[in-house]
């Protein structure tokens, strides 16, 4: 029996190509090509998140430490890849376990995930729900890996993230998403990652910051974000990539997707504004960092609460989490943990009100919109009162659970020989950028604020005293050897001000001061001291 090329296997076929005991057929009929690519593009914008978050730590950081942080985001990313297609995803969300608790290894390396309707939703392949997955999960750890900030091992942390991908995360989304997890089963209102995505993050980096253990006072001493400009970049590519984070977690192209997109939004908006108002109240200034951390606040409530409120809800929530998650910046002073990016405040107490909102906003026909779930109960606002106490049960669960486990794994890692988490105190003080990296997010020499502080004459040799055969080092290498004299305090003619010292007269990362050049800012503290003393007297 012969059939033209475009007919679709859909049924058993005589003589048909075999896989195991099954006919080959059109695993793409049974869903809406819409859906999928849908689906797959709001999967690549969650992965365009991760450069994003790489931007705002970058940022965020001094600048001697800014590009570890941009590495340690990259090379987790790679690391969450190998694990989910390794053992992760089955761990999350195979469709055979029943302990409620975690997956088993019934797709292994990926097997049997396929054309199957995915966990998630009949609309999408399994295939394409699980890189979807895959993608939170990146999120995931490049947010943690914030905790690192400018006191980190890289390798060690690393180590770390397979780990507790396998112990922490696997175990909280398989509770809240697959369909035998026990939060699944009682009811709990997780929509896009509360409790996986944003209490693990947040409490985990918490923890991990604690296990580091607080940077010197000197390097607490007057800490600002090196580059705000970074700093907005970074929020406005998470905000574009958290369209389809929290878009695609309807797993369709429908109405409850464009109503999700909307609750983003809003929440977005307002949280940002709260945030900066609460600032400027106190310094008198609009801050650019604090309008972005207020705005990313706003994104993190949305995500267990976007597909699930009203708008006018959206507004309420995104008001609250500005407020409280600026006042909880001051909960790192309270516990003594070094919290460097305020993970635990934007992330884990975004999520937190976020899935308590869930229970007083949720609205049965909000969660209809996407055709499939038209049973589903909403929070108070259907009169489900017991809601609340579901919500609140599940966010003490993922905030225990992932404190006390990433404290366990961080703490038994530090314990390996050659694994020590922390650097060294000459590494930090170096900067984890010339430590570990050996390469600097901007290549640059200190400025200081007076010119003429930084700026020591020289005397320019004659074109008859160089080497005409040694080439002249480029502007910014931090290897070459400057072809230039320093001269006495007083300029001659042939003398211009100094603007670059470079190679072996100044450190690459800027904390090294050229021999015989500049006079340090304590010393001339110091005459300024006494030549106020004299005065007086």
């Amino acid at each position: 029996m012969s059939l033209p090329p475009d007919t679709p296997l859909a049924t058993p076929v005589p003589h048909a190509p075999r896989i195991g005991r099954a006919f080959i057929r059109d695993a793409n009929s049974q869903f809406d090509g819409g859906d999928v690519s849908f689906i797959a593009v709001c999967g690549i914008l969650v992965f365009f998140m991760v450069p994003g978050v790489a931007f705002l730590y970058s940022g965020l950081s001094r600048r001697k430490s800014a590009l570890s942080l941009v590495w340690a985001v990259a090379a987790s990313n790679a690391v969450v890849i190998f694990q989910w297609w390794f053992w992760g995803y089955s761990l999350a969300f195979s469709p055979t376990a029943t302990s409620g608790f975690i997956g088993d290894l019934r797709s292994f390396a990926h097997r049997k995930v396929l054309g199957d309707p995915s966990p998630g939703s009949p609309l999408i392949p399994e295939l394409l729900y699980s890189f979807y997955q895959m993608e939170f999960a990146c999120v995931t750890v490049a947010i943690l890996m914030g905790a690192l900030a400018e006191r980190g091992r890289v390798l060690p942390a690393m180590v770390f993230t397979f780990i507790w991908m396998t112990v922490v995360y696997c175990p909280i989304a398989c509770w809240a998403w697959s369909t035998n997890g026990w939060a699944f089963k009682w009811g709990v209102l997780d929509y896009a990652g509360g409790g996986p995505v944003e209490i693990a993050s947040g409490i985990s980096g918490l923890a991990y910051s604690w296990a580091l253990g607080r940077r010197s006072e000197r390097e607490l001493r007057n800490f600002r974000p090196h580059n705000v400009s970074l700093v907005g970049l970074g929020t406005f590519v998470l905000w574009f990539g958290w369209l389809g984070f929290n878009g695609g977690s309807a797993f369709g192209a429908n109405l409850r997707a464009i109503m999700a997109i909307w609750n983003s939004m809003i929440a977005a908006a307002m949280s940002g504004i709260v945030w900066c108002l609460l600032d400027f109240r106190i310094e008198r200034k609009w801050s650019m960092v604090g309008f972005c951390s207020g705005t990313i606040a706003g994104l993190v409530v949305a995500t267990p609460a976007s597909g699930y409120v009203p708008q006018w809800a959206a507004l309420v929530l995104g008001v609250v989490v500005g407020a409280v998650s600026n006042y909880s910046t001051k909960l790192k002073y309270i516990l003594r943990i070094d919290d460097a990016l305020d993970l635990c405040a934007e992330h884990a107490i975004g999520g937190m009100v976020g899935l308590l909102g869930n229970a007083l906003f949720a609205d049965s026909e909000i969660i209809a919109l996407d055709g499939v779930n038209t049973s589903a109960n909403g929070g108070w606002l259907n009169g489900h009162w017991k809601q609340l106490y579901i919500q609140f049960a599940y966010v003490c669960a993922c905030t225990a659970y992932s404190f006390v486990v990433t404290a366990l794994i961080a703490r038994a890692i530090d314990l390996v020989p050659t694994l020590h988490l922390r650097a060294t105190p000459e590494e930090e003080v170096l900067g984890m950028d010339d430590a570990e990296i050996g390469e600097f997010a901007s290549d640059y020499i200190e400025v200081r604020r007076d010119y003429m502080d930084w700026t020591p004459p020289y005397r320019a040799k004659a074109d008859s005293d160089r080497d005409s055969d040694a080439p002249l080092p480029a502007a910014g290498d931090r290897h070459g050897v400057p072809d230039v004299a320093v001269a006495p305090a007083h300029r001659g003619r042939d003398e211009v001000p100094m603007q670059q010292l470079n190679g072996a007269h100044v450190h690459a990362n800027g904390n090294g001061v050229g021999v015989g050049t500049l006079t340090p800012i304590s010393e001339k503290a110091e005459k300024a001291e006494k030549a106020e003393v004299k005065g007086a007297s």
